[in-house]
Formats: C-alpha cells, structure tokens, sequence
C-alpha cells in the first residue's frame, strides 16, 4: 500500500491499518511504502514489482490523484497489479477500482450548499456517508498480467473495459 503520511489524515492510519489487519487475516505478508514525492512512488513500484506475487493498492488521497497517470504507467512498466480507488485510473489503464462514485458525491453535496447558502449551520446538517461505490475492472490490463478474472467478478462489475 502507497501512502503518504504527510497528506493523509492521522498519518495514513486510516487505511494502513485496515489494510494491515485484512492482510493478516489473509495470509498475505502486508507492505505499507511511505512515499513523499514521484521519486518515492517509482522507488516503491519498482520494489514490490520484484516480489514474488506483488500487487499494490493507491488509496484515495489528492497526492496520488496528481500523480494518477505516472502511476498507472509505472504500475504497467513494472507489471505490477493495481487496486486504485476511482475509475479515472482505470481509464489511463490500470487494472481494477474500487470506490466511491465522485458524481454521487458531488450529487449528494448539492443540497447541502443550498441549504447552508440558504442560512443553515452545517453543524446542525446530519453527516452523510457514501451510498454508491464503483467496481470498474480492465480486462485488456489483466491480460498481459496473466491474470484471471474471475467471470463472478466480472458480473458483479459496474463496468469492464474490453
């Protein structure tokens, strides 16, 4: 997992240790990079690139959102598997996202700005959580992975990429 603890909140812990904690349970030896900048991110690629069964997960955060293309690219170079979390990765080419819809979002935030233009207080608005999330798969990435799709993981796709 990428994670850059100078942009994520409490540090990355958010995720890292979710993501640490399902590892485990999986058997799967988790490795959390701590990147800083581009160097950092094609240091971390090319790294677990050379681990036997390798795979990375990019986690929402506007840092790698900047640097989206840059890392698909090396993800591709490196023939490294990817889970990102918007389907705009997977548009550039990478394999598989997983996330919330941001139109949704976007959608969901409208009345909320009327009403605090209109004189709410936002404190007095109840918190709303996410209620769309996106599974978007590439299959002309997994292709030369080697990868199989499982066609269970295909159905259950909001969209795949032929």
């Amino acid at each position: 997992m990428l994670v850059n603890p100078d942009t994520q909140p409490d540090r990355g812990a958010i995720f890292a240790n979710p993501f640490q904690n399902a590892a485990a349970s999986l058997g799967v030896t988790p490795i959390k990079d701590e990147v800083h900048d581009l160097e950092g991110i094609e240091a971390a690629i090319a790294g677990l690139g050379k681990e036997p069964g390798g795979g990375i997960i990019v986690i929402p955060d506007a840092f790698f959102a900047s640097h989206s293309t840059q890392i698909v690219a090396l993800a591709d170079r490196f023939r490294l598997p990817a889970v990102y979390p918007y389907r705009y990765y997977v548009a550039q080419g990478g394999l598989l996202s997983y996330g919330v819809n941001n139109v949704d979002l976007f959608v969901q935030a409208a009345p909320y700005v009327d009403r605090i233009l209109r004189g709410a207080k936002p404190s007095d608005l109840p918190v709303q959580q996410p209620t769309r999330f996106q599974l978007v798969i590439n299959m002309k990435t997994a292709k030369p992975l080697n990868l199989t799709v499982p066609q269970s993981l295909q159905a259950s796709a909001d969209e795949v990429i032929e």
